[in-house]
């Protein structure tokens, strides 16, 4: 099933199969600005990571003595959402666990995405609320993948800040120690294919709260993203789209415990209290 919202000039699509962004589009231009999900470069659109971002170390991770598999990214993504309140420009969704995600990830709790839209932009709110007597440890991170109509070195992404950008690198989808340094132009970072020849870009930190893609040196769309501490940039090679993915946490490294309470980038969230971030996209 898929829902839509609108607004005066905007309109996006949510599928209800992991509360998944599929379409946010100018309903004056008819201009779409997510990726279409074609399969042969990429099938998806913009997934929510939950409850880990990235790849576990043999993917696996132990909680009070146990040992449980989890795949790449969390389970959230696969489930089917349930909508809690709809209104025309926007919705609520929600996910709680299950027999089923108690066996992978023994913890009670709430997902909340919320969907909101207005005549310039697009909010996305996560909220994590805690159902269990114990502490809840998770990661969670947006994956949405913007359209590119033209060739990609046509774009660029502009920071809002004058970045030095320590990229870590990926080997076999872990975190090594290997870094490379990313160089900007007055925060601006032209885009080319050989940028992601060994896969993601992967920031520990970053200074901006927000990032522009410009088209020819022109912005047309502006990603918000404050208080995330952690960032992922990627495409596929070949592909028209770039993805900009604000996180709270990442891949494990090599030499990880294994451990969820001791992760790298873990957030913990107390019982009967709830964690919120959210990010937003506005159309220029």
């Amino acid at each position: 099933m898929k829902t839509i919202i609108t607004s005066s000039t905007l309109s996006a699509t949510i599928n209800h199969k992991g509360a998944e962004l599929i379409s946010l589009k100018n309903r004056i231009s008819g201009r779409e600005y997510i990726w279409e999900g074609n399969p042969e470069y990429w099938g998806k659109h913009s997934p929510i990571l939950f409850p880990i971002v990235g790849t576990l170390k043999n993917n696996s991770y132990s909680y009070n003595e146990k040992v449980y598999e989890l795949t790449r990214h969390g389970f959230a993504r696969d489930l089917n959402f349930k909508i809690l309140n709809k209104k025309n420009d926007n919705v609520i969704f929600s996910l709680q666990f299950n027999e089923s995600t108690l066996k992978i990830y023994p913890f009670k709790f709430e997902l909340q995405i919320i969907y909101s839209l207005n005549d310039t932009a697009l909010l996305v709110k996560y909220k994590v609320l805690n159902l269990d007597i114990n502490t809840i440890p998770f990661s969670i991170g947006g994956h949405p993948a913007f359209a590119l109509k033209n060739k990609f070195e046509t774009y660029s992404l502009q920071f809002d800040a004058n970045e030095n950008l320590k990229s870590y690198k990926l080997e076999n989808d872990l975190l090594s120690e290997k870094t490379q340094l990313i160089p900007t132009n007055n925060g601006i970072l032209p885009l080319s294919y050989s940028l992601f020849d060994e896969d993601a870009l992967l920031f520990k930190t970053l200074k901006s709260n927000q990032i522009q893609i410009l088209e020819n040196n022109i912005p047309f769309l502006n990603f918000k993203f404050k208080d995330f501490p952690n960032f992922g940039i990627w495409t596929k090679v070949g592909a028209p789209f770039i993805c900009l993915e604000p996180w709270f946490g990442y891949a494990d490294s090599f030499d990880s415990s294994g451990n969820i309470i001791e992760k790298e980038g873990i957030q913990l969230v107390e019982q009967n209290s709830t964690f919120e971030c959210n990010f937003s996209i506005e159309i220029l």
